[in-house]
């Protein structure tokens, strides 16, 4: 029996978490849902910087759109994140507070610009229950940009090792 899978991801201006979603989505044939936070986020890079430092630093968990897809019809949940001073940035861990994944196979994924921190590590944590399949961390370069870092090649073996899981998993 096929595994059901879905791609969870929230992306900032430049779309870099948003690029490697979508090539994950297309090797798994899974559904995409983009995680928005309407009120937060629209200012510039470093205004953005500033900002989410503050909010890690004291645990903010700003007011996200509601999920359009009821997360137990799916057997694989990849989630993404850009690093955020360390950690994945404020609505994932909204997102992952406010959902249950024991019983999933859980995909963490994340884009830095340098420094890839504790980010999986978080999602990890936040998803008690789940076991999980293999995970990377994308290096994209350090000024906010969107110029990759990080081999296409890796990133390429990351999507096939996932797939090749998520099969094992649906044969087993």
């Amino acid at each position: 029996m096929a595994k059901k899978a879905l791609v969870v991801y929230f992306t900032w201006t430049n779309g870099n978490t948003e690029r490697i979603a979508q090539a994950l989505q297309q090797a798994l044939q899974a559904d995409l849902l983009k995680i928005t936070a309407p009120d937060d986020y629209h200012e510039d890079y470093d205004t953005v910087v500033r900002q989410s430092q503050e909010e890690i630093r004291r645990g903010y968990r700003p007011r996200i759109e509601p999920a359009q897809a009821d997360l137990s019809a799916y057997d694989i949940i990849a989630i993404g994140s850009p690093t955020w001073w360390y950690s994945v940035a404020p609505p994932v861990s909204t997102f992952l507070e406010t959902h249950d994944f024991t019983g999933k196979l859980v995909v963490p994924f994340t884009t830095n610009g340098g420094w890839p921190g504790h980010a999986i590590n978080d999602i990890r944590k936040a998803c008690a229950g789940a076991t999980f399949l293999p995970d990377l961390a994308v290096k994209f370069d350090s000024t906010g940009g969107s110029q990759l870092v990080s081999s296409p090649e890796e990133i390429n073996r990351w999507i096939q090792a996932v797939v090749k899981a998520a099969d094992q998993q649906a044969e087993g």
